[in-house]
């Protein structure tokens, strides 16, 4: 057998081993969904060119009102939430939003895959044929345009190009001085608070697997992985689809099967976009001292104990090479998103 041949081979050998491991996924996300209880079901309400958003929360509050705001302002129709055990009123404000469908589950977030399990079981009941925003309460998507021109304009266009996804990178943003000065009052834009990011220090590659362009670096790098850069968080997602109920979440938004809904970046004519993540507010420093606890949001919570313990501590991120925060134009310029040939 040639080298041609062997490698034809391998390529047809992969792509049959990733269609098992989509299924494979798809059962696990069947079987989860006993794991869901449902508090307020209006999915009836979503019309059938509707933009629908997917969000698993657990004690998430202080964020609910701008987030919601946002996102409705962007142009989500409805939004389909998991609700994760929230002790603070969560689950009873989410309740009442009459544009909001709503489940709980007491179950491990970790064990489902970090929610993936069960927001891909309601996006397989709601979401096939719509386009689907899957973000986490702290991620505020931005993108070429966002101040003149709607989710509606962006989703458009990409089903002209027959672009059936649409990639972002995460931005973390953080304030000057200690993360536990901070104030911030519940419903407020959280970037007013966290108005400061790392705009140079990233680095990419093609997962050999996948095919996504798995981007690392940020704040977080410098400040908790300098020593271990490859256990830096990964900072690329795929967070707007074209749903198709046989489409599958493998990590968090990161990577998807089928492996082309992964090709979001390093085309030209594709536009980009940024999440501007704000997990920095000052109620991180409590909520990482539950993680220390629960140990609910990392593979090998090993390896980020001391991570979280640096958190508790309130640190200041801010450097003399932080860039403070203007507007899409700015990420555009920095190359941190890209027009493509959407004009």
């Amino acid at each position: 057998m040639s080298a041609h041949q062997r490698g034809n081979f391998s390529d047809v050998w992969l792509a049959y081993r990733l269609r098992w491991k989509r299924r494979r996924f798809l059962f696990r996300i069947w079987r989860k969904r006993k794991q869901l209880a449902e508090v307020v079901n209006r999915t009836t309400d979503i019309g059938p060119n509707d933009i629908l958003a997917f969000v698993t929360v657990r004690n998430e509050m202080t964020r609910l009102a701008h987030f919601l705001d946002y996102y409705r302002n962007l142009g989500v129709n409805h939004f389909v939430f998991v609700d994760n055990a929230s002790d603070d009123g969560t689950a009873a404000y989410l309740k009442v939003q009459p544009d909001v469908s709503l489940w709980t589950t007491p179950h491990s977030y970790k064990l489902a895959r970090f929610g993936m399990d069960w927001v891909g079981w309601l996006q397989w009941q709601y979401g096939h044929g719509h386009w689907c925003l899957t973000v986490d309460a702290d991620e505020l998507l931005t993108y070429p345009y966002r101040d003149t021109r709607d989710l509606r304009a962006l989703t458009g266009w990409l089903d002209q190009q027959k672009m059936p996804s649409f990639g972002a990178t995460m931005l973390d943003m953080y304030p000057k001085g200690s993360i536990a000065q901070a104030t911030y009052e519940a419903g407020a834009d959280p970037i007013a608070v966290l108005p400061w990011f790392d705009a140079q220090n990233y680095r990419e590659r093609v997962h050999p697997i996948y095919e996504n362009r798995w981007i690392q670096g940020g704040v977080r790098e410098r400040i908790f992985f300098a020593d271990a850069p490859e256990r830096a968080p990964t900072l690329n997602k795929t967070p707007l689809v074209r749903w198709h109920w046989r489409y599958a979440y493998v990590s968090s938004t990161h990577q998807m099967l089928p492996r082309r809904l992964n090709h979001v970046f390093g085309t030209p004519a594709r536009p980009t976009g940024v999440l501007l993540h704000t997990k920095f507010l000052p109620t991180i420093c409590a909520k990482s001292a539950e993680e220390i606890h629960r140990r609910q949001h990392f593979e090998n919570s090993d390896l980020y104990e001391s991570y979280h313990q640096n958190l508790t501590t309130g640190p200041d991120l801010w450097a003399p090479t932080s860039c403070r925060y203007e507007n899409w134009e700015q990420l555009v310029n920095i190359g941190l998103m890209s027009k493509g040939d959407w004009v």
